[in-house]
């Protein structure tokens, strides 16, 4: 995945931010929604961020509305929610798809680079999780039941 570098992708708050800023650190990348069962996860997230950050590590959440309509608010409401309900510090980005011809080409690499079960591409719900390591080269796919904290082994393994 030696392009993930040369990607970028826009903030909550309108800013296209490249994804070569965040070369040299361990990354977990995750689409989320706010009306989600697996929504609290956004707790052990930001507990993983802000323990591990120090060591060169960083969650990237992608808001996502392609399941149940799970995601309904726009930029500013996702802030909001995030930085009111969980405190979120880590880097959050504009709502994107994460599946079809519009899917985000981050996603498209991602999916391509570590398929889900049974080799399909497709990501199934909220909170999939992707772990790519300093060199920008995806290590793992979680899926979306795997809860962040039962992830920390993993990712100080490649810090």
């Amino acid at each position: 995945m030696a392009s993930l570098y040369d990607l970028s992708a826009r903030t909550l708050d309108g800013r296209e931010q490249s994804l070569g800023d965040y070369r040299g650190q361990a990354l977990l990348i995750v689409n989320v929604a706010s009306k989600c069962g697996f929504t609290p996860q956004y707790r052990g997230l930001e507990a993983l961020h802000r323990r591990l950050a120090p060591k060169g590590f960083a969650v990237l959440g992608f808001p996502c509305d392609q399941f149940g309509h799970q995601e309904p608010g726009d930029e500013a409401e996702i802030a909001k929610f995030c930085s009111t309900t969980y405190e979120v510090s880590f880097p959050m980005f504009a709502k994107i798809e994460v599946n079809g011809p519009n899917a985000h080409p981050l996603y498209r690499e991602l999916k391509q680079a570590a398929t889900g079960v049974l080799g399909t591409e497709a990501i199934k719900w909220n909170f999939t999780k992707f772990l790519v390591d300093k060199e920008g080269r995806v290590v793992r796919r979680y899926a979306p039941t795997d809860r962040p904290e039962c992830l920390e082994q993993d990712i100080v393994a490649i810090l």
